[in-house]
């Protein structure tokens, strides 16, 4: 067999004793008919591992490091979000597959079976806080929307950090309190499954910890403009982050996500930051 050949086939059977692995650890996490569904995915997962070993005549183990990342991440964000950056990387084993079957018969039975999986994990997917996806978009499009214009504007025209920082927070605190009030008595008025309260939280610590991290170099830094561009550059990962988040979960375009909310939100600073330098010029304020 080529070499290009028996290294693509060993590369393949140690990410399918990985998945393997990742899939029972994650099915430890999931109650009911999803757990089955993981587990005998699981199983499958090994199956294709085994033959693939018929061709290399090697045992390995998972890949720990890639597992732990996997796992870390469904901790954190949730499992749909892992079992969907695995799929990714599925996808892109299947392009490869379809090129093995000519001279590898059984790979068209694991790629058959891989393609069943992307659809069976697509109806499996139902988890709790993907259902508030839209309430903790709501909170920190919002916080980020209303406080780095606040911060541009607040920043230009007091130009003091420690007021800017206080300033800001207990504008943002209030504002999260009431846009969790705002969605609580909008879930209300909705005919659907989500619960009113969960919504009003997922918005509220959405809202809080964008809060946070907007205002906390101005705690830190004496400078005002170097605590800004901190500030601005917290917001910029924030919404890397979520929109990376948003785009693998619900299979939507990253780009085109993150440039709107990256947009919008620069947008408004920007005419903030005109603000504040004008109302400063106007009311000659002095700190």
């Amino acid at each position: 067999m080529e070499k290009e050949i028996l290294a693509l086939i060993e590369n393949f059977q140690k990410n399918e004793i990985t998945e393997e692995y990742v899939y029972r650890k994650l099915a430890k996490f999931v109650k009911d008919k999803n757990r089955e569904t993981l587990l005998r995915i699981a199983e499958e997962e090994g199956k294709h591992a085994s033959i693939w070993g018929k061709y290399t005549g090697k045992k390995f183990k998972p890949n720990f490091i890639k597992a732990f990342f996997y796992l870390f991440i469904a901790w954190i964000f949730s499992f749909t979000f892992a079992i969907k950056l695995m799929e990714r990387n599925e996808k892109r084993a299947e392009k490869a597959y379809a090129n093995l079957i000519k001279k590898i018969p059984e790979a068209q039975s694991i790629l058959y079976e891989e393609e069943n999986h992307e659809k069976e994990l697509a109806l499996m997917l139902d988890e709790e806080r993907l259902n508030y996806i839209g309430s903790m978009v709501l909170g920190l499009n919002d916080a980020l929307v209303e406080l780095t214009g606040a911060l541009a504007g607040l920043t230009f025209a007091l130009q003091n950090t420690t007021l800017i920082g206080i300033t800001a927070f207990i504008i943002g605190i209030s504002a999260a309190l009431s846009m969790s009030a705002s969605e609580y008595l909008s879930t209300r008025s909705e005919e659907g499954e989500r619960s009113p309260l969960k919504a009003s939280i997922y918005t509220g610590i959405a809202y809080i910890l964008t809060v946070i991290v907007l205002v906390f170099p101005y705690f830190i830094f004496s400078h005002f403009l170097l605590a800004l561009g901190i500030a601005f550059f917290g917001a910029l990962m924030i919404i890397l982050i979520f929109t990376f988040f948003v785009s693998v979960v619900q299979e939507r375009s990253f780009i085109k996500f993150f440039l709107e909310m990256f947009l919008v939100s620069s947008g408004v600073a920007i005419l903030s930051f005109f603000i504040g330098i004008l109302a400063r010029t106007i009311f000659k304020v002095e700190v």
